[in-house]
């Protein structure tokens, strides 16, 4: 099993104009330099570059130091809390959960049982049906497991836009596959073990980082793959993910794995039997 250890960071921040007390939702995406990040702000309208934010903590404030096109914002912070916002925020579950209010509880249980390096703005919800109990069961039946960490940002979860698919790519967002991950799918591969992705996001990793011949070479940096229908897997073996959203990058790449005609037919069955989807529901494994 490969798991995505990236640990969920309270990414929403809630706050005003300063010039007219406008209510601001902003999210955090990624920390470019000291202060610096670029971020999603909804409610910011037509605010030009310069326009403040303030929040309900008087330790953080926020100014826009640029609009892109891409539809995001880079903010630089001020004040105590500036080199780290997150402090001030909240954890950003999904819209269609509570309106995207979060509870006490989600600060938990929007994490995996294993989690580690803060870094994202979205859990890698397939590893939300893993227990610590559950994991040790696996071990015991000589299923192995290794970490790598993808700090699921825009790139995973933004709507699909036509610049997408005629670059071929998506919104970059950070790897690492430490040289203890590489060598142990390598060495899965070489005896001929399958390679199981918990996940969408770990699949993209392994992919980003294998040769054609399947070898997984330790590394850092941003991938941002676009896997499409007709895309030759070659890092993995199998696929447990979540019953994604329509028009999204999550269930194309589940088509490509599964193929089209498979993973409706899955689909279907799941829209019969009652199965939940998205990030708080059930989950598929194909192999």
């Amino acid at each position: 099993l490969v798991l995505n250890d990236t640990r969920v960071i309270h990414a929403r921040l809630r706050g005003t104009k300063a010039e007219s007390g406008g209510r601001v939702e902003i999210l955090l995406l990624a920390r470019e330099a000291p202060r610096k990040w670029s971020a999603l702000a909804r409610g910011l309208g037509h605010a030009r570059v310069g326009a403040k934010i303030r929040f309900a903590s008087e330790r953080l404030a926020a100014e826009v130091l640029q609009r892109r096109l891409d539809r995001s914002v880079l903010l630089a912070f001020s004040g105590p809390d500036a080199e780290d916002p997150s402090r001030a925020g909240e954890i950003p579950i999904p819209p269609y959960i509570r309106r995207g209010v979060a509870d006490a509880s989600d600060s938990e249980d929007y994490q995996t049982c294993y989690a580690s390096r803060p870094g994202a703005v979205a859990a890698p919800t397939a590893g939300l049906h893993f227990t610590p109990g559950l994991l040790d069961a696996l071990l015991a039946r000589g299923v192995e497991r290794t970490r790598i960490t993808l700090h699921v940002g825009w790139g995973t979860f933004a709507p699909l836009v036509p610049e997408d698919l005629a670059t071929g790519r998506l919104h970059p967002e950070f790897y690492e596959v430490n040289e203890v991950a590489a060598r142990a799918v390598n060495a899965a591969r070489r005896q001929g073990r399958r390679v199981i992705s918990v996940g969408t996001t770990s699949a993209r990793v392994l992919e980003s980082v294998a040769d054609a011949r399947g070898h997984v070479a330790p590394g850092k940096g941003w991938t941002d793959l676009f896997v499409l229908p007709g895309y030759a897997f070659r890092a993995i073996d199998g696929l447990l993910t979540n019953f994604h959203l329509p028009r999204s990058s999550l269930l194309l790449l589940v088509c490509a794995f599964a193929g089209r005609t498979r993973l409706l037919g899955a689909y279907e069955e799941a829209l019969q039997k009652g199965y939940r989807f998205y990030s708080y529901g059930d989950a598929m494994l194909i192999l």
